[in-house]
């Protein structure tokens, strides 16, 4: 079993920057994929990114290319938002999966964060 815990969220500007963490617990060694959704009022929910454990290969939507960066320490993932802008308004949900291909859709993730809440204005 797989636990894990957002943190990081905020209220910021459009064009500031935030720092999203996700921790794990439990038997993290079983994380083949670890990615990052979120879900904004009203919207579906959106794969941001993702990265594979095994090589660090990393997957990107193409509405955060460029602007946002995933990466994976051990049993920590760090989501950089850098150019905020107020689309990118949602609740952010961390994700892990044993199995299956890496990328950005839900099936396959059976390990679950509850979330941080991400604000951007103007």
């Amino acid at each position: 079993q797989v636990q894990l815990v957002e943190s990081g969220g905020g209220s910021v500007q459009a064009g500031g920057s935030l720092r999203l963490s996700c921790a794990a617990s439990g038997y993290t060694y079983s994380m083949y994929c670890v990615a990052w959704f979120r879900q904004a009022p009203g919207k579906e929910r959106e794969g941001v990114a993702a990265i594979r454990t095994a090589d660090g290969a990393t997957y990107y939507a193409d509405s955060v290319k460029g602007r946002f960066t995933i990466s994976q320490d051990n049993a920590v993932n760090t989501l950089y938002l850098d150019s905020l802008k107020p689309e990118d308004t949602a609740m952010y949900s961390c994700a892990a999966a044993n199995w299956g291909p890496c990328g950005l859709g839900t099936e396959g993730f059976n390990y679950w964060g509850q979330g941080t809440q991400v604000t951007v204005s103007s």
